[in-house]
C-alpha cells in the first residue's frame, strides 16, 4: 500500500472523526437546552468556561499531572509484565497449559474487587493504586501477546538456527517486527482500559488526581465540575489516542500489509 494512499485514508478518518464529534457537541448543546437546568446538565459552553478557569487559576493541571502519573506507571508495569508471560505462554506449550486457568481468573477477576483488596492488604498507598490497576491491565496484555507469539512463523526460527543467528539479533530482528501490531494493539487496549480504573482507584482511596476532584464534587452534586474534570482527562487521553497510539500502531503493522 502506497504512502499516499494511506495518508488519504487517515486524513478521511480524522474529518469524520471531527465532524461525529461536532454533531455529539450539537446533541449535547440541545439537550441541555430542552432539559434548561444547568444544575443537572450543564452546555458545552459552561463546561468549557469552567475548564478553562480551571484551568488558569484551579488546579487542573496539577490533578491532570497526578492521574497522568499513575496511567503511566501502571502502563509500563503492565505493558512489561504482560509481554513476558504472554511470550513465554504463546512459546511454550506447556507453560501455557499450566498458566491458562490462572489468566482466564486475573480475566474474569472484577476490577473493583482488584482494589478494594489491595487496599486492605497494602493500605491506602500509591503503592496499592498503581498495583491495582496494572493487574487489572496484565491479564489482557498477555493474552494479545500470547496469541501475536502463536502466530511467529516458523521458517524465520529455522533460519535463524541454520546461520546461528545470537540470540539478541534473534530478538530484535524476527522476533520484534513479528509482535510489533500485537504490541501496538495492546498499548491502545490497555490504555483506555488503564485511565479509566486509575479514576476508581483514586475516586475510592487517593487524596489527590482526577478521580479524587470527581469524589469531591460528586459530594457536592456539583455536576458543572464533575463534567469539568472528567471531560478535561478525557480530552488529554484523546490526544494521546490519536497523536501517538494509532499512529504508532499502524506504523507497527506497515510491513505486514506491503
Amino acid at each position: 500500500m502506497s504512502s499516499r494512499k494511506v495518508d488519504t485514508e487517515v486524513s478521511g478518518s480524522i474529518s469524520i472523526r471531527l465532524i461525529s464529534l461536532g454533531l455529539l457537541l450539537v446533541g449535547w448543546t440541545a439537550f441541555a437546552a430542552a432539559i434548561a437546568d444547568p444544575a443537572i446538565l450543564p452546555s458545552p459552553f459552561e463546561v468549557g468556561g469552567l475548564t478553562f478557569s480551571e484551568l488558569t487559576n484551579g488546579p487542573l493541571l496539577y490533578h491532570l499531572g497526578i492521574t497522568l502519573a499513575r496511567v503511566l506507571a501502571a502502563f509500563v508495569l503492565a505493558m512489561t509484565i504482560g509481554t513476558v508471560f504472554g511470550l513465554i505462554m504463546g512459546r511454550r506449550k506447556a507453560v501455557d497449559t499450566w498458566l491458562d486457568p490462572w489468566l482466564l481468573f486475573f480475566l474474569n477477576l472484577p476490577a473493583l474487587v482488584t482494589i478494594v483488596l489491595c487496599y486492605l492488604w497494602i493500605g491506602l498507598t500509591e503503592v496499592a493504586a498503581i498495583a491495582a490497576v496494572a493487574i487489572n491491565k496484565i491479564p489482557m496484555v498477555t493474552v494479545l501477546i500470547r496469541e501475536g507469539a502463536r502466530t511467529f512463523d516458523p521458517a524465520l526460527d529455522d533460519m535463524s538456527k541454520i546461520f546461528r543467528v545470537s540470540r539478541l539479533t534473534r530478538f530484535r530482528h524476527i522476533t520484534v517486527p513479528q509482535l510489533a501490531p500485537f504490541f501496538a494493539a495492546s498499548a491502545r487496549t490497555g490504555t483506555a482500559l488503564i485511565w479509566k480504573i486509575v479514576l476508581v482507584v483514586e475516586f475510592l482511596g487517593r487524596s489527590n488526581g482526577v478521580g479524587f476532584q470527581i469524589h469531591l464534587y460528586f459530594q457536592l452534586f456539583d455536576v458543572a465540575m464533575v463534567l469539568t474534570y472528567a471531560l478535561a482527562f478525557i480530552i488529554v487521553m484523546l490526544l494521546i489516542e490519536f497523536a501517538v497510539l494509532q499512529p504508532w500502531e499502524r506504523r507497527a503493522s506497515r510491513w505486514r500489509r506491503a
